[in-house]
């Protein structure tokens, strides 16, 4: 099931994708919350409830008027990443595999939405993209055995781990919060795809593209840690909540380690790509444009 957030003049509303049509889960079913992390921490139950009602042949309520659509989770108590965590994306870097995951995080702020523009920051030079894997938490929790990880994921999507290279490498002390916490640097999209719809996470192809010319193309079955790992790795260290983004780390193919690097530029497109999840699209501009 696809799942998507929309802007209404009562904030955010979770709603599905149902034959190419929107539909407000809690106008269909008042037992369904409208907000998207609540509804996520309903688990299984609550996606079943929904695919039930998608197949009852019931009217389905659509939102009045034009639709402005959300990133699909807007603002995520916790947006937490992962680094190194492919084989082939830590040779290019020239890095050993790291014995455990290398953990860092983003301002929620940084959450932006499909077709929403990455602006670049007047403060960098060097911007750079990193296609990733995004899961996203159903069920909180704190020290999650690796066997019940997969329980806590409700999600995955598209995501985009846009990164000032210039502020995480040459800043002192290196600023690896600040390089990946502008505004816009964090896309995620274009929807939810429920995990029931994803039952190995570690078979799925993915690909950027710049410009429609192909940077990334790998398979997550070159992590490092499996999301079952990450998800127990991270529960150890805080406490998760429904709707937490945990950005499971990207490919080889990034633009700082090519020669010449290339920089994202004012006018540039970028599409991530992960099978069974859809394209996210995002616009290029830079900031004050």
């Amino acid at each position: 099931m696809r799942l998507v957030t929309y802007a209404s003049q009562r904030g955010p509303r979770v709603a599905a994708l149902h034959q190419e049509k929107i539909v407000d889960l809690n106008q269909a079913d008042p037992a369904l919350p409208s907000c998207p992390k609540a509804f996520l921490a309903g688990g299984p139950a609550a996606v079943q409830r929904v695919e039930k009602l998608l197949t009852s042949g019931r009217p389905l309520p659509q939102p009045a008027g034009p639709v402005r659509l959300l990133a699909p989770i807007p603002s995520p108590e916790k947006v937490l990443c992962i680094g190194l965590n492919y084989a082939d994306h830590a040779r290019e870097s020239g890095a050993e595999p790291p014995p455990e995951p290398v953990l860092f995080n983003k301002f929620p702020t940084a959450v932006t939405a499909h077709e929403a523009p990455i602006v670049l920051p007047r403060l960098s030079r060097q911007v750079d993209y990193e296609a990733e894997l995004v899961v996203v938490i159903g069920r909180g929790g704190r020290h999650i055995p690796v066997a019940e990880a997969a329980g806590h994921v409700a999600a995955y999507c598209c995501g985009n781990d846009v990164s000032a290279r210039d502020w995480q490498l040459h800043k002192p002390g290196g600023q690896w919060l600040a390089g990946k916490s502008f505004d816009t640097f964090a896309p995620c999209g274009p929807w939810l795809v429920t995990a029931d719809e994803i039952p190995d996470p570690a078979r799925l192809r993915i690909q950027l593209r710049l410009n429609g010319r192909l940077m990334q193309d790998s398979s997550t079955a070159q992590f490092i840690f499996s999301v079952e790992k990450l998800v127990s790795y991270v529960s150890g260290i805080c406490t998760l909540s429904p709707g937490d983004l945990l950005f499971t780390g990207t490919p080889p193919g990034v633009g700082f380690a090519r020669k010449p690097p290339v920089f994202l530029q004012p006018g540039d497109v970028v599409e991530v790509e992960i099978e069974r999840l859809g394209v996210l699209r995002n616009p290029v501009v830079a900031e004050g444009a």
